[in-house]
Order: C-alpha cells, then sequence, then structure tokens
C-alpha cells in the first residue's frame, strides 16, 4: 500500500461494509478513525497492508499489525474486504497467507481476527486455513459487534 492508495482502499471497504449492512454505528471496521489514512496508520504500528489490484484498480485489501492491548507476540489479521468481482478467486487465501508469513518472520506467535457471521465466505476461509473460535475477543479493537473472535498458531 502506499499514501496514493489510500482513498481507493477507503472506498473498497466501504462498498462492502455497505454492502452487507456493516455500518459505522454498528461498532465494525468502517468506523475506525484511520480509516481515510491507513498507510500511515500502518506505517506508525510497524506493520503490513497489501492490496489487490484487478484490471488496474484497487478492488480489495488487507492487513497484519500487532492486536492494540494484547501481548506482543499476538498479531491481528485485519480489514481483509473484496470487492464482488474479486470473490471467489483466490485472492483472500492469498493474501491471509502472505500476511501470516510476514507476522510469523515478525516474531509473531499467535494471529488474531474478529469477523461476523454475515461474512460466510471469510468465516469459511478463515476455518479452511485453521483459524479456531475463541470463546471472547481477546486486545482492544473497538470492534463490539464482531461476535466471531477467531485465532491461530503461527
Amino acid at each position: 500500500m502506499t499514501l496514493a492508495d489510500n482513498a481507493a482502499v477507503a472506498k473498497v471497504i466501504r462498498d462492502v461494509s455497505a454492502e452487507f449492512d456493516l455500518t459505522a454505528d454498528k461498532g465494525f471496521g468502517v468506523a475506525d478513525p484511520q480509516l481515510d489514512n491507513l498507510f500511515a496508520y500502518y506505517q506508525e504500528m510497524g506493520g503490513r497492508y497489501w492490496v489487490v489490484e484487478l484490471d488496474g484498480n484497487i478492488v480489495g485489501g488487507g492487513g497484519v499489525t500487532a492486536l492494540s492491548g494484547a501481548s506482543d507476540t499476538v498479531c491481528e489479521l485485519q480489514k481483509m474486504y473484496f470487492m464482488p468481482q474479486l470473490r471467489g478467486l483466490g485472492a483472500g487465501k492469498a493474501l491471509a497467507l502472505l500476511a501470516m508469513e510476514e507476522a510469523r518472520k515478525s516474531g509473531f506467535k499467535l494471529c488474531y481476527l474478529e469477523t461476523t457471521a454475515v461474512l460466510k465466505e471469510a468465516l469459511a476461509l478463515y476455518q479452511k486455513l485453521g483459524f479456531k473460535q475463541l470463546t471472547q475477543p481477546m486486545g482492544s479493537t473497538g470492534h463490539n459487534d464482531c461476535e466471531i473472535c477467531m485465532a491461530k498458531t503461527l
């Protein structure tokens, strides 16, 4: 991700969130104060965010960074959003695997994520990748309406 990608990434996140009724007033990622400046956020946090382009347009992305409010060995897979034309092509799996490998290389031991049941395909992907559902959230993400918390040992 580059500074120039901020607006396109924020648009993808807003569009996909609206598609699934994941609104800002409900405490989902679309409400994050750093949404319009993710490049700086990931730089400050020491994380990484990757964009996925199709025909020269950003149509998806995802990132990994330290989980706020948790041990320094726990990272969070976050902001994985994909426009409809990208879904089903393996981009989500490829990006998640890349993010976890980068996290492992950075010394993280556990990868955490939050999602919601309405994102059935994403949930299925995370389960296939070996994420296990937790009984309670970790860290302090502020995403109170993400009722599914999962983690995977790296």
